[in-house]
């Protein structure tokens, strides 16, 4: 499609025009040290100046793209001073101050577009962008993917790998509440919303590694979300050819009562019918959520955060063309299907926090949640494949087509799995300060009950003769010998499990921000510590695991803004219920914590460039993993040895530029590149299904300089290619090929009717829309054939299986209209 080519052609060239705005907006609520709103708090900067109304809420503009002081001021407080703020053209930036009446506040920072500087290994997200950027799974994660060391090769899937380590190695938190995943969920085609609602966050942070100890065991990462407490009545709607999504912002008379309300749904049809399997496939899912807030009074807040969603998938598979082979000799498998799929998840959390502000120094909460999860995977699939040669003339109306079929085969699969899980969790968390010290302390119980009934069998009919596994019992020379032994699946899984779990965990760490001959020094120092016991109908096991960690930053008196960290610790991730099953399904409760050592060095350097400020970070890793629980992965399923006879590494280097290409937006490039291997049984060190070698992301952002209000929200991501994985029975160490190198451009283009720079009177129909758009998305641009994992196909005759590249989705388009009111 030459058109499009020349449309992406003339958006780009027109980024590099600049646009020189002249304000941005700083906005806001100012407490006292009792969380009460303060009035008539003078802000000022420059020839700008504002006061904060009765609820202590305040706009303020001021000159952007250059260095600013702001300061605020009230009789009986101490005044805050905030210096070196450069903030870009049109950009609103939130801060919500402190004032005391017996310290005087003077910080300065550097604002980025993306946050202020970070002293720990966290990258800050600006929420908006999650909100905006295209994509076929768009939110938080597909953000996540564009960071250097974040890596995804399914674009229906919300799922992500961080830095060598799998989907499992990723802890999520939403205002201090740990969230959970769906146990089966078995392929990107049946994943539903990502939990986090992207219209309810208020603070979006993210680190790869390294972190403190307070944010718990996980191998690889931490997400920690912050819902908002709104301060004035807000909805939005959002409608596109793939659903709906809605939030709703409120807040009483007194201010003590809030709540941020998001109700979504969303059919994936029309991008699981873009992929190379033809189906009538139907997944549809919906979720509500919740979080509010009560204040009781300035000293007692109460949370509660409440969410159910429901995902249901029928999918009847009709045929599949995939095109694989050399230049020299090319193939295509062709499958004809019958039967159909029925998958449903039902997932359900509830949570409920008591934050108590015993003084302005000490702050207590205590957490409980609730979460379920009924899963059903129900599926008869027949299938007929061919492999046959492919029509090489060019001239020919036939190119590409399938010729003469040189296999031909049959292949069942049935599956009947149940899964019902309840998992009970109790929380304490404390944070004590004083002056430039803080200490913070936790105390976790947790109670998991799993009941999970395993039931999949596939049987394969090649070349007229049925297929055993390759196993002693059934070695025979078939098809030449007849084979009298009984029928049995190639591949068979029957499993009933009931397991409990009972996790005890605590933690304590010191922060503490000092100078060393002029420069700023912060250091945290932590352990965490957790004690659990696994029992089935016919097991007991326990283990007591306790986890150091360290976090240096310092940050030198030049004259270039320079911040430099390290950190190591250990981190040990004890088994979930995924973890303790091996490939027969089958319990061991003997597994033991993974464990990983990670050492981080890092790098910030903020400068101005095009009179505009723009930060480039730079982190280098290395983790040594042992007791490692080795696994195989299809599509974005995991299945675990269950064993710890692995050991493992990985080390790699990630930096990122960003800031404002173009004046008024948010743009970067990252680039990461890793190395992670793993030793199973001591046969010697083999790729890790994660291996992927090189990253690149680019999220770019422009608007017409003429208009404006026409925007342009661009990501691409380069990755290269996966191992490809091993047929079932198959030496892995023997099989080491790469799936090709996965490319991907999204583009989404919006015009803005209505915003806070464009307000209408009250005549006009548009007067009541605080927020007004219509844009059209373009998922794949290029339309790349990306692949995700290979199917492996056997041939009878020659005893020889093919890898054939399961392809993700082609190039679609989308309409996307947002409304705020």
């Amino acid at each position: 499609m030459k058109w499009l080519k020349h449309i992406f052609t003339l958006v780009f060239i027109g980024s590099f025009n600049f646009l020189i705005g002249q304000t941005a907006l700083i906005t806001g609520v100012i407490f006292d040290a009792e969380n009460k709103p303060i009035a008539n708090v003078n802000i000022s900067s420059g020839t700008f100046g504002t006061i904060s109304n009765a609820d202590g809420f305040y706009n303020l503009q001021v000159t952007s793209d250059k260095e600013i002081v702001v300061t605020f001021s009230h009789i009986g407080f101490k005044n805050i001073i905030l210096k070196k703020l450069v903030l870009n053209t049109n950009e609103t930036f939130e801060f919500y101050p402190v004032l005391n009446t017996n310290v005087e506040q003077i910080d300065e920072i550097v604002i980025t577009a993306s946050g202020s500087k970070k002293l720990t290994h966290i990258t800050t997200i600006t929420p908006a962008i999650a909100r905006k950027i295209p994509g076929a799974n768009a939110g938080v994660e597909n953000i996540l993917k564009l960071l250097p060391g974040v890596s995804s090769n399914n674009e229906l899937s919300t799922q992500y790998a961080v830095r060598g380590g799998n989907y499992d190695e990723n802890l999520v938190y939403v205002n201090d509440i740990e969230v959970y995943r769906p146990f089966l969920i078995r392929s990107g085609q049946q994943e539903g919303f990502s939990f986090i609602h992207t219209d309810l966050i208020q603070k979006l942070e993210f680190s790869a590694g390294g972190f403190q100890a307070k944010y718990g065991d996980k191998l690889s990462s931490v997400l920690d979300i912050s819902y908002k407490n709104p301060i004035t009545f807000n909805s939005s709607i959002t409608l596109s050819l793939l659903g709906v999504k809605t939030s709703l912002e409120t807040i009483s008379k007194n201010k003590k009562f809030t709540t941020v309300t998001g109700l979504r749904h969303r059919d994936n049809s029309l991008l699981v019918n873009s992929t190379q399997t033809k189906s009538n496939f139907k997944p549809n899912f919906s979720d509500f959520q919740t979080y509010t807030t009560y204040k009781f009074s300035d000293k007692f807040h109460l949370n509660f955060l409440g969410s159910f969603s429901r995902n249901s998938y029928k999918n009847k598979p009709l045929t599949r063309q995939t095109n694989f082979g050399t230049i020299n000799d090319p193939k295509a498998l062709v499958v004809y299907y019958n039967g159909q799929e029925k998958n449903n998840y039902n997932t359900m959390l509830a949570a409920l926090k008591a934050s108590y502000f015993i003084t302005e120094n000490i702050n207590l909460k205590f957490i409980s949640s609730l979460y379920h999860t009924t899963e059903e995977e129900y599926s008869d699939i027949f299938a007929q494949y061919q492999i046959t040669s492919v029509e090489e003339d060019l001239s020919s109306v036939n190119f590409g087509n399938p010729t003469a079929p040189k296999v031909f085969g049959s292949q069942f699969k049935r599956t009947r799995n149940d899964l019902d899980a309840l998992l009970f969790n109790l929380k304490h968390i404390g944070k004590y300060t004083k002056e430039k010290n803080v200490i913070e302390w936790g105390v976790e119980f947790k109670h998991e009950d799993i009941r999970d009934q395993l039931r999949e069998s596939e049987f394969i009919d090649s070349a007229g003769y049925f297929i055993r596994p390759p196993l002693t019992d059934f070695q025979k020379n078939q098809p030449y010998t007849p084979n009298n032994s009984p029928i049995v699946a190639y591949n068979s899984l029957f499993a009933k499990n009931e397991v409990t779990i009972n996790r005890f965990s605590t933690y304590i760490q010191y922060s503490k921000q000092s100078t060393l001959q002029k420069s700023h020094l912060y250091y945290n120092f932590g352990a965490r510590t957790q004690h659990w016991t696994v029992t089935t109908n016919n097991s007991h096991n326990s283990q007591f695991i306790v986890s150091p960690r360290a976090q240096i930053a310092i940050k030198p008196f030049w004259k270039k803004d320079m911040l430099f960290r390290f950190s190591a610790g250990v981190y040990q991730q004890a088994p979930f219920y995924r973890e303790l099953r091996d490939a027969t399904g089958s319990i061991n409760t003997n597994v033991k914590a993974q464990k990983s050592i990670h050492y981080v060095f890092g790098n910030e350097f903020s400068f101005l460039l095009w009179e505009r400020p723009f930060s480039l970070k730079s982190e280098a890793y290395y983790k040594d993993l042992s007791n490692i629980n080795s696994y195989t992965l299809e599509d974005v399923r995991i299945r675990y040895a269950a064993n710890n006879a692995t050991t493992a590494y990985v080390y790699g280097f990630e930096t990122r530029l960003n800031g404002a290409f173009v004046p008024g937006t948010e743009s970067w490039v990252s680039l990461g590149v890793l190395k992670t291997e793993e030793n199973i049984d001591n046969k010697g060190f083999i790729a890790r299904p994660t291996d992927q070698r090189v990253k690149l992301g680019i999220l770019f952002q422009d608007y017409v300089p003429d208009i404006p209000n026409l925007k342009m929200y661009l990501n691409l991501v380069y990755n290269s290619g996966l191992p490809g994985g091993s047929p079932n029975y198959s030496d892995p160490y023997i099989y080491q090929s790469r799936l090709r190198d996965y490319k991907r451009a999204d583009l989404g283009i919006s015009y803005i009717f209505a915003d806070r720079n464009n307000s209408f009177p009250k005549e006009q129909w548009m007067h009541d829309f605080k927020e007004f758009t219509i844009g059209v998305e373009i998922f794949n641009l290029f339309n790349n054939q990306n692949a995700i994992t290979n199917t492996w196909v056997r041939d009878a005759t020659s005893k020889q299986q093919y890898a054939i590249p399961n392809f993700m989705t082609s190039r679609v388009f989308n309409l996307k209209i947002g409304m705020q009111f």
